[in-house]
């Protein structure tokens, strides 16, 4: 089966998201933000979807890398498609980003599971039905009765606690926050937090990326008297030695790499220094649904887990496809804002939880996202 077209739809929708300085979501004013809709079309008609940031695959991507390689291509050879757009990135990194390769790959396999009417976490082979989610937190911020102080961070975890979240992972103050970064605060925050759910909840830190390695030894310490589950990210990921020595040094489970380039090669490299405890991949950061496998694989076979970064369709098909992960991450969460309000550009949300803190695998067939095409179409301001 041929594919015949690839095309892509910028619309608006409104949200309450915004970003600081720095990237960092936190609430705000409700404004149109704009998304982008990947089609993938082959002969017969069908299509595969993926969302994304309209910055990702902007019409020269679309024109000089994306519809060169996969027009007249077969739809099933979605690794020799990966591999060609891949060599491609080859000088071109800048413009054609595993961001980018990680759409197209998904939309390849959302027509695949919308071709054979299956979810997309059976078709890459389905372990599980459910899993159970973690409630991860934004960034701290300076809003009062939001996540200003260690204390709101304890009131928070106790409303996620009664929502059903069985585990909490804090985001801590970063900048352009005036204080921040600091290590006592975090502990004070991971503090409260573990002072207000008890012994038996989960807990979890990602911490701010660009400490030093005496911050991040300080800070892995304070966590294992709290019996924190993980730490994760307290330093730059492009030294795997610094987080060997950090690991070294802890009997916490460090985790990563987060954001670190290299997809799944990069990865193997952490492992094979003894960099982390537990691997990190998500579909968006390794390039794809079949790169995270990679890396979920190879944590497998050296007895390791990979914890999947990130919430969405994608990921969430990739932790109902492998045993060797214990939690789904959903987020980001903020006292302010509802995770459960459907996007507008969604008939419903992709990932449910239950009073149990369970996420069900969507039986839906291709990645599982219930689509409002009427809502698209009415909202689309750009197409190419």
């Amino acid at each position: 089966m041929k594919i015949t077209q690839v095309n892509v739809e910028v619309f608006t929708y409104p949200t309450r998201r915004s970003v600081d300085a720095a990237g960092h979501a936190h609430p705000g004013e409700e404004s149109l933000a704009k998304m982008a809709l990947l089609r993938v079309a082959t002969e017969d008609g069908t299509e595969g979807y993926a969302f994304g940031a309209p910055e990702l695959i902007r019409p020269h991507i679309i024109d000089s890398f994306v519809r060169k390689v996969l027009i007249g291509q077969n739809v099933m050879d979605r690794e020799k498609i990966w591999q060609d757009l891949a060599h491609w990135q080859r000088g071109s990194a800048s413009q054609l980003t595993d961001r980018a390769l990680a759409l197209v790959e998904q939309a390849l396999w959302d027509w695949a599971g919308r071709k054979f009417k299956q979810p997309v976490h059976k078709l890459i082979g389905g372990y599980r039905d459910k899993v159970l989610a973690y409630g991860s937190t934004m960034c701290g911020d300076d809003l009062p009765g939001g996540l200003s102080t260690p204390e709101e961070y304890g009131r928070f975890a106790e409303q996620l606690v009664a929502r059903g979240y069985k585990a909490i992972k804090l985001h801590t103050w970063m900048p352009p926050i005036s204080f921040a970064p600091d290590p006592k605060m975090d502990v004070r925050a991971c503090a409260a937090v573990r002072e207000a759910v008890g012994p038996d909840i989960a807990l979890m830190l990602d911490g701010y990326h660009w400490y030093s390695r005496t911050d991040a030894l300080y800070i892995g310490r304070e966590l294992e008297k709290l019996n924190f589950a993980w730490f994760e990210e307290p330093m730059m990921e492009e030294s795997a030695e610094s987080y060997a020595w950090l690991a070294a040094n802890l009997d916490i489970p460090v985790l990563g790499p987060e954001s670190l380039g290299g997809k799944y090669m990069s990865r193997a490299s952490w492992v094979g220094q003894g960099a982390c405890d537990i691997l990190r991949a998500g579909v968006a950061g390794v390039g794809g649904i079949a790169p995270c496998l990679k890396v979920a694989h190879l944590a497998e076979s050296y007895g390791m887990h990979c914890e999947i970064h990130g919430n969405g369709a994608a990921n969430l098909a990739v932790v109902g496809a492998i045993k060797n992960c214990d939690w789904y991450e959903r987020g980001l969460l903020h006292p302010f804002l509802n995770y459960d309000d459907v996007p507008a550009y969604l008939n419903s949300i992709v990932d449910p939880m239950d009073a149990d803190g369970y996420v069900h695998l969507p039986d839906r067939p291709g990645l599982g996202e219930d689509i409002n095409f009427a809502y698209i179409e009415t909202n689309t301001v750009n197409r190419y």
